[in-house]
């Protein structure tokens, strides 16, 4: 079984105008989305405006849309948001800008009247995630966070299986994050590695897990606790590799040579025109060195997680191993469910990103009682095991069929996701378990799909 990738041809035609975009951040992950919106859904969208920090990017973008569509794009600096909602109208802004200034972005788009989409994560600290959440009451402004590994077939394949009760009633679970040495340290590089731009990976890269986690389990977090260390990506361990560094960046390196970290950033046409050529409009470098002293992001990461329905969970994230993906396996009353996935190999040209390549994802029930069986997994094309186009297509297609997995997330869920890894990284500061509700207030439980063996009888557990 597979699960179909929605396009133009299978949704409905819109009907009157097409609904109206303005885009908040047009770095790297922002070209998926432009792209979609101009070819593919460009009969049911457009886009007009763009805001960004750096005008290099703005004008690079707007000349991309000019090239596409033959219309030219106006863009806005950040001082100008409220102009550019003003004169261009937009129905809703997608805010894809750094993610310590989501909130300022996503707040204001409500205050105006616009409906907001955001890249995970939502924000990155719990002060602005209560703001976000009491402009929401107060606008009744809708807000969608972009969890596209919820779309991605074998994930949503998980799910199914779950809700079919393969294995019972959820007791514990043990999830396993690892990113290597080429994705990984990307952050490391990058305005990732400031934890008041990211919120570390907890925040950053965990959003996605633990939305993963609450969505698989239908739960919310009570209770958190974690411990976390920067112990490969410092200084030290560059030394250790035999370089007498660290450096600054990889492109003035002068160990460029010997350093298996090395990012060449003028290898790629695509990184120079977005990054390298537009340094100096606001002096955001792309290359920083990924052992320098300066870095606040931890790259070990263990958390332990209570849920409402009384499961637990057992995470982990590291960022510097020799392959990416992950492992999960769920304890039930009736068995257990083992999903894994290879995402990248090393192979002697550097990475291998094989995607979920055949082999690469492996499913498995054991019963309690009786043999193991595997489980053919589900498939799908593009990016991200195929999430991104089934993500895209719910996002922009006017009339969506109905979705029983309850895959669309919207700003419960991408609180819940965020309040996680921010209550994993208080522990991590003050060493104790860490309640999350009490770090915000007045936090619904998100939507959840309904199992065909729950019955008519099912609610919600108590928080």
């Amino acid at each position: 079984m597979g699960v179909e990738v929605l396009s133009e041809a299978g949704g409905a035609q819109g009907k009157g105008r097409r609904r109206r975009y303005a885009i908040v951040g047009v770095g790297d992950r922002s070209r998926l989305y432009r792209w979609a919106m101009e070819t593919t859904y460009r009969q049911h969208v457009e886009i007009v405006g763009y805001c960004d920090a750096n005008l290099g990017r703005l004008q690079l973008a707007q000349a991309r849309s000019e090239h596409r569509t033959n219309a030219s794009v106006p863009i806005f600096e950040p001082d100008a948001f409220e102009a550019m909602i003003a004169q261009t109208k937009p129905d809703a802004v997608l805010v894809m800008s750094v993610d310590g200034t989501h909130d300022a972005y996503i707040i204001g788009a409500m205050e105006l009247g616009c409906d907001v989409i955001c890249e995970k994560p939502m924000t990155t600290q719990a002060p602005k995630c209560q703001a976000i959440l009491d402009a929401q009451r107060r606008t009744g402004r809708e807000c969608r966070v972009t969890f596209n590994y919820r779309y991605s077939p074998p994930r949503t394949q998980v799910m199914d299986l779950l809700l079919g009760g393969a294995i019972g009633d959820v007791l514990s679970a043990d999830f396993h994050w690892y990113l290597n040495t080429v994705h990984g340290a990307d952050y490391f590089r990058r305005w990732h590695s400031d934890k008041a731009n990211s919120g570390g990976l907890l925040v950053h890269k965990a959003t996605h897990h633990f939305d993963l986690m609450n969505w698989w389990l239908r739960a919310v977090p009570v209770t958190v606790q974690a411990t976390g260390k920067r112990e490969f990506y410092t200084p030290q361990m560059a030394r250790r590799l035999g370089l007498q560094g660290p450096h600054e960046r990889c492109l003035t390196c002068p160990e460029k040579g010997a350093c298996a970290f090395y990012f060449d950033l003028s290898a790629s046409r695509s990184m120079t025109n977005l990054y390298l050529e537009n340094e100096a409009f606001d002096g955001y470098v792309r290359d920083r060195c990924v052992f320098r002293p300066e870095i606040n992001i931890d790259d070990t990461m263990n958390v332990i997680v209570a849920y409402d329905t009384g499961a637990t969970l057992s995470y982990s994230l590291n960022a510097f191993n020799a392959w990416e993906g992950y492992a999960v396996a769920f304890n039930g009353s009736g068995g257990r469910l083992e999903h894994r996935v290879v995402e990248a190999t090393f192979t002697e040209a550097g990475s291998d990103r094989v995607g979920l390549a055949e082999g690469a994802v492996t499913t498995r029930i054991y019963p309690l009682r009786g043999p193991a069986r595997e489980i053919e997994p589900w498939t799908g094309a593009g990016d991200h095991g195929g999430g991104d186009l089934l993500l895209l297509a719910d996002l922009f297609l006017p009339e969506r069929p109905a979705d029983p997995y309850a895959r669309a997330a919207d700003h419960r869920a991408g609180a819940w996701s965020i309040l996680t890894g921010i209550a994993a990284n208080e522990s991590i500061a003050g060493g104790g378990p860490i309640r999350v509700t009490d770090l915000v207030a007045g936090l619904d439980r998100p939507t959840y799909p309904v199992s065909s063996a729950d019955g008519a009888t099912w609610r919600p557990p108590r928080l």
